[in-house]
């Protein structure tokens, strides 16, 4: 079973940037699109972004089209989010996980890591 641990959160100020980091082990990591969710207080787990095995392809929430990029590396089995211009309503536990084959890229496949915690100050 893949195991999943992000790492890169922190407290930043509104208008900041961080860079997430997910490295997977333990598992089948190749082969399969990638996502990441977030999951504020009080609030389900909201998917973000994700992209395809060869990383051509990605796809974007409303919430951080435009803001963030989601990107890979199959060698080091890591996923990535590049997250600019943070907001308050971006503070969450922010997971990465597989993304099951349904075709909506939306919906997450398998166990969850432990999450990163974001926090944006304004």
């Amino acid at each position: 079973q893949v195991q999943l641990v992000e790492a890169g959160g922190g407290l930043v100020q509104a208008g900041g940037s961080l860079r997430l980091s997910c490295a997977a082990s333990g598992g089948t990591f190749n082969g399969y699109p990638m996502g990441w969710f977030r999951q504020a207080p009080a609030k389900e787990r909201e998917w973000l972004a994700s992209i395809t095995w060869s990383g051509g392809i990605t796809y974007y929430a409303a919430s951080a089209k435009g803001r963030w990029t989601i990107s890979r590396d199959n060698a080091k089995s890591a996923v990535y989010l590049q997250m600019n211009s943070l907001k308050p309503e971006d503070t969450a536990v922010y997971y990465c996980n597989r993304i099951a084959p349904d075709g909506t890229y939306r919906r997450a496949f398998g166990s969850w890591g432990q999450g990163t915690q974001v926090t944006v100050s304004s």
